[in-house]
């Protein structure tokens, strides 16, 4: 038997006003994205878990909660990410709307085990996805939308950290050969920032190491290490992300970062803020596997709505109505912005209804603490 009112592990009760904050700093995100053209997608909770592991990167359905449908007898999974499912979405049932197909999204996922550094089994994600486009200009405006979603939800001093996930297979595939067997290596010690152990494998990798930073700096060392231009797509399409951004949004740059970043294509960003105590979210370009086998290139971001409610930023206010104040003067009071509390006894006080302010002789004042 458990304690009555315990959890397992790495789940919790999103109590007010915290629940309430969380639900409109998503409602916020939403809106900002709908107001770019993103459609609402809702996925169920479950699905069968052979479909979802086809969409999720590889070893994904170790993170799922999996158990037998006693309708079908199928082994189902509970989605521990949304993208997967969008993705489904897109390429089947939306899969003949025209493109570029524009969704957004927002739900709980649940993950077998949480990381470390954030134990939290269950959590709130929402973002959104451009399905149908590879270029710069649909770069652009997922990662515009991902800041002004920020933005709308309260967030100040917005950072993003871009990265290029498929960097060392590009350079490996042409100006600076790797064997097959080290490329993993490589990868490994570039994003360990390990010079020794890069120069034990491929020294002409080493530049990378340091362009690494505030983006315009970085981008220029990358520039300089670019010297045959394989990289220049990119490089440009950096900067014309970075341009549209500029005072909007802090922006550095890791280009051989690649943690959480394993089914990207050509680009990844994270974002954070300040006074966050960890990542907000990422994002960046990825595909989309038809049934029939067809590949289309896809950008999108996620974040979730926990880590938007930034410590100290939540607070309540509501104006508590003594017994007997006429309906009509409530109505004009909520039209006006204000949450009542309306005292349903004579005996009933403000600080019994964790009101902020009482209404008194036509007046909003503070409640006395």
């Amino acid at each position: 038997m458990t304690k009555p009112g315990l959890l397992p592990e790495g789940f919790h009760d999103r109590l007010p006003p915290f629940a309430d904050a969380a639900a409109a700093v998503e409602a916020r995100v939403l809106e900002a994205a709908r107001l770019y053209g993103y459609e609402r997608v809702d996925p169920p909770l479950a699905e069968f878990a052979e479909e979802l592991a086809a969409r999720l990167k590889a070893g994904g359905l170790r993170d799922a909660v999996r158990f037998v449908d006693p309708v079908s007898q199928a082994t189902m999974a509970v989605r521990p990410d949304l993208t997967a499912q969008v993705a489904r979405i897109a390429a089947t049932r939306m899969g003949h709307h025209p493109r570029p197909v524009r969704l957004s999204y927002a739900g709980s996922v649940l993950r077998l085990r949480g990381p470390a550094l954030a134990p939290a089994r269950e959590r709130r994600q929402v973002g959104v996805e451009l399905i149908g486009l590879d270029s710069i200009a649909a770069a652009r405006e997922v990662v515009a939308v991902a800041v002004e979603g920020l933005a709308a939800a309260g967030i100040a001093d917005v950072s993003i950290d871009f990265t290029l996930p498929d960097l060392v297979d590009t350079l490996a595939a042409g100006p600076l050969p790797v064997a097959a067997e080290d490329i993993e290596a490589l990868r490994e010690r570039l994003d360990a920032k390990d010079a020794g152990g890069v120069a034990a494998i491929a020294p002409a990798y080493l530049p990378l190491i340091e362009a690494t930073g505030p983006f315009e700096a970085a981008l220029d060392r990358l520039r300089a290490f670019d010297a045959d231009g394989v990289l220049a797509s990119r490089i440009e399409g950096l900067a014309a992300i970075a341009q549209g951004l500029a005072g909007r949004a802090t922006m550095t740059l890791d280009p051989t970062e690649r943690h959480g970043f394993e089914y990207q294509s050509w680009l990844g960003f994270s974002l954070f803020a300040s006074g966050a105590s960890r990542e907000l979210g990422r994002g960046g370009t990825y595909v989309v596997v038809h049934p029939d086998g067809r590949e289309e290139a896809a950008t999108g971001f996620s974040i979730y709505a926990d880590a938007l409610v930034m410590p100290g930023t939540v607070e309540r206010r509501r104006l508590f109505l003594p017994h007997g104040t006429p309906e009509a003067e409530s109505a004009v009071l909520r039209a006006e912005g204000w949450v009542t509390v309306a005292a349903l006894e004579p005996h009933d006080t403000p600080q019994a209804q964790l009101a902020t302010h009482v209404w008194d002789a036509g007046r909003a004042r503070p409640v006395a603490l």
